[in-house]
């Protein structure tokens, strides 16, 4: 039989464990939900810190993890699509976002934890994969939190009766630095605050601690919730480095500022309702902090730029040629934009260029520099979008129709990126994971056909920024070309496969699937040269578009 201190212990981390796994398990469901969209709310709304504050509140409210949208932040800053000047006010906006977890808890709340997480379980187990079965395991882990938090309750009522555990905790009382320390470790450990706050607010409700030591809890709580931007740093570049020690610092910062305060704040927000006054005290102490620090966040970003600053290499990707300005004259607009499509062209272009590579050598360092590119193409696409968009609407009609022509050379360009990294790359990490080989008279048809789609690419390319209608006939006459060649090489591999070659066998499916991507990306790439045909057809090939 176990005694009854054993027994609470078990009971308290066992509430502890099912707070922390539902705290993830919503998390990760609501990333599921929204990662994309909440990816592109970052790096359109971030730009101006007011409404990077914002989002920073919405996007921890929805993903109920600060260290989420953190992670996501440092993500994205190894990825080169944000600075760290943009995502200053997301970083304060999380902070605040966090602290509605803890006021959600702070309602007497817990006897609906078992109910939700049982509805939650039972219709996801039975729902078939999609939204409404994500949904589901989110509140199961909304009722994991809440019955966890109800254990630790009840197993911390036996347990403060224990001279273990009454010293332990006597030993924080007589020190709030050493309060600090231990909270923030223990708050880094496991990967929230609103743990560390619960567990705060469950203590001063049964008298364990005051009022006032409440707050050095938070204090290390608010510190050791950065643990986890700082790992998701780790080997990342210097973009991913400053967004996560800014984060650190910031809070720091705050704890350092508020310290001496610390008892004449708790004697301001308190107003008797133990568990209410916790949680005030954690939202008020962030939304002071942010409101105080907000008008400084571009000086914070420049010197935590000074402690981290980028390599030559790791320079931040971003447009060259576009500006903020609202009020340009269209034929400056097409103008600019030309010169970024151009830009963005010799980045596919060398995508095209170095995607048979990828087959060739298994190497980590090449696939990584590849979706790195995909993800410049990305960016350059979302800028491009938005520049041309928000100019298109009050210029001239000619100046629309080269806005849209540029508009739909730079989603092509984005899909050609796009075959190369989800489609070209994965076949090639899939013939290397099963150890496969082309035949050397496969390799030869995919150099020859790689070639003659390099020449294609290259040729649109020029046609886009010359307008020359025999250029275009010659692109359009090559790709049909390609077309031939393409079914000729199919014929040769069957060829191939019916003399029963090893190689040919074993990589049939992959081999056939890289020729015909290759095709798809020729059509992509030199589908805006059809528009100068018209009228003008020497090759006498407009009829027939493949």
């Amino acid at each position: 039989m176990l005694s009854d201190s054993h027994s609470s212990l078990i009971i308290t981390l066992g509430g502890v464990a099912f707070f922390m796994y539902g705290l993830t398990l919503t998390s990760e469901s609501l990333q599921r939900l929204a990662a994309n969209r909440i990816r592109d709310l970052i790096t359109i709304l971030s730009r101006r810190p007011i409404l990077g504050v914002l989002l920073g509140i919405l996007l921890t409210l929805i993903l109920q993890s600060s260290g989420a949208v953190t992670s996501m932040l440092v993500g994205l800053g190894s990825a080169g699509v944000i600075a760290l000047s943009q995502v200053m006010g997301v970083i304060l906006g999380t902070a605040i976002g966090s602290t509605l977890t803890v006021q959600i808890l702070s309602f007497d709340i817990a006897r609906f934890g078992l109910p939700l997480f049982v509805i939650g379980f039972a219709v996801q187990f039975l729902a078939k994969p999609g939204t409404l079965k994500t949904s589901m395991l989110a509140l199961a882990g909304f009722g994991m939190i809440f019955w966890g938090l109800e254990m630790i309750r009840m197993g911390t009522q036996v347990l403060q009766t224990y001279p273990l555990f009454t010293s332990v905790l006597s030993a924080l009382n007589d020190s709030p630095l050493y309060t600090i320390i231990v909270t923030a470790i223990f708050t880094a450990l496991v990967h929230s605050s609103a743990v560390t706050i619960g567990i705060a607010m469950t203590f001063v409700a049964q008298g364990i601690f005051s009022l006032d030591h409440a707050i050095f809890w938070i204090f290390g709580a608010n510190i050791g919730t950065t643990a986890t931007a700082l790992m998701a740093s780790t080997g990342g570049n210097s973009v991913a480095k400053q967004v996560a020690w800014a984060h650190c610092f910031y809070k720091l910062a705050t704890v350092l500022l508020f310290y001496p305060f610390a008892e004449s704040f708790v004697n301001l927000v308190a107003q008797g309702n133990l568990e209410r006054d916790v949680a005030n005290i954690n939202t008020l102490y962030n939304l002071v902090a942010a409101i105080l620090f907000f008008p400084g966040i571009n000086y914070g970003a420049k010197l935590v730029q000074k402690i981290f600053p980028p390599t030559d290499e790791e320079r931040v990707f971003s447009t060259k040629y576009l500006t903020k300005e609202h009020w340009e004259s269209p034929s400056v607009v097409v103008a600019r934009a030309e010169r970024e499509i151009l830009r963005m062209g010799d980045i596919v272009t060398r995508m095209i260029s170095q995607s048979l590579d990828l087959f060739r050598k298994d190497d980590p360092e090449s696939f990584a520099a590849m979706r790195k590119s995909d993800d410049r193409v990305d960016l350059l696409a979302r800028e491009l979008s938005l520049y041309l968009a928000e100019h298109m609407e009050n210029a001239p009609p000619s100046f629309q129709k080269q806005m849209m022509r540029q508009l739909n050379m730079v989603t092509d360009l984005e899909s050609v990126a796009d075959v190369v990294e989800n489609q070209l790359l994965e076949m090639a990490s899939k013939k290397h994971k099963l150890k496969l080989e082309f035949s050397p008279e496969g390799w030869k048809d995919l150099e020859e056909l790689l070639g003659a789609v390099r020449q294609v690419a290259e040729m649109s390319m020029v046609c886009f920024q010359t307008q020359d209608p025999d250029l275009a006939a010659r692109v359009v006459f090559h790709k049909r070309n390609i077309r031939r060649l393409e079914e000729r090489m199919r014929e040769s591999h069957i060829t191939r496969l019916v003399k029963g070659r090893p190689e040919t066998i074993n990589t049939s499916s992959i081999h056939l699937d890289v020729l015909g991507e290759y095709r798809r990306l020729v059509g992509l790439i030199s589908n805006h040269v059809y528009q100068l045909l018209k009228g003008s057809d020497p090759y006498n090939i407009l009829p027939r578009r493949e």
